[in-house]
């Protein structure tokens, strides 16, 4: 099994790109075991959709100036 510290490193990667079968299946399989990576998960993953969110605002700010 991988390492919470590979898990987070793919995890962070997936953010940014798709990953293939193998890295998913091994995060998939990492998270159902580990607490402290389903939460680093989860928290990735809202503070990706609130920054997204954030520069949505902005921009609309700025286009409707």
């Amino acid at each position: 099994m991988r390492s919470c510290r590979d898990i987070t490193a793919l995890m962070s990667l997936g953010l940014d790109k798709k990953l293939g079968l193998n890295e998913r299946l091994a995060i998939g399989m990492h998270v159902m075991m580990c607490s402290g990576c389903r939460n680093f998960q989860s928290q990735s993953q809202f503070i990706r959709k609130a920054a997204q969110g954030y520069a949505e605002q902005l921009q609309k700010r700025r286009d409707g100036e």
